[in-house]
């Protein structure tokens, strides 16, 4: 059965109008299907490997620079953190000289995950984005801009990451 949610007044979609909303859930359906098959491979989210690839590009680091560094909120690393440290993928330390300060960096068993992980999409993406031309960027980046606008998501705040859920953080844009 197909349930019309349109109401009577509304014109019915036109062929370009429903190409563009399939392929705005073909992009919302390949971030979430490659987030699941990285659970799959790996037992992690997107926004748990993008933690241990900046901790395994940086070195150890406080929870807030890692927080800054993957622009996510402390509070949605501090959670990460926890899931990770009990997969023993890092370890967390207070500095003898300050104990206030939290250190984080990799075990030996998260620079294997890291190692043996596949290829971030965001990444992937990237490669593919760099090979075009800068006029080509500037026109995607009109129309994304456009999309945003139209859904009303300019104040919401998203890393630059291909991730789904924890990728985005609450509250008001940061500045940047």
């Amino acid at each position: 059965m197909i349930i019309n949610t349109r109401s009577q007044h509304e014109p019915a979609i036109s062929g370009t109008e429903d190409e563009i909303l399939r392929s705005l859930r073909r992009i919302i359906r390949a971030v979430g299907l490659y987030s699941r098959k990285l659970m799959t491979q790996t037992g992690l989210s997107g926004p748990q490997l993008i933690c241990l690839r900046q901790l395994a590009n940086q070195g150890p680091m406080q929870t807030s620079h890692l927080a800054e560094a993957v622009n996510l909120s402390s509070a949605t690393v501090c959670g990460i953190l926890n899931r990770l440290e009990q997969r023993g993928l890092v370890i967390r330390e207070r500095p003898a000289d300050d104990r206030r300060r939290v250190v984080v960096s990799l075990s030996g068993a998260g620079q294997d995950t890291v190692d043996n992980a596949p290829p971030a999409l965001h990444d992937t993406f990237l490669f593919k984005l760099r090979s075009m031309s800068p006029e080509q960027q500037a026109r995607i980046h009109e129309t994304l801009t456009r999309i945003v606008a139209m859904m009303a998501a300019d104040d919401l705040d998203a890393a630059p990451l291909l991730v789904p859920g924890e990728a985005v953080t609450p509250g008001p844009a940061r500045k940047r």
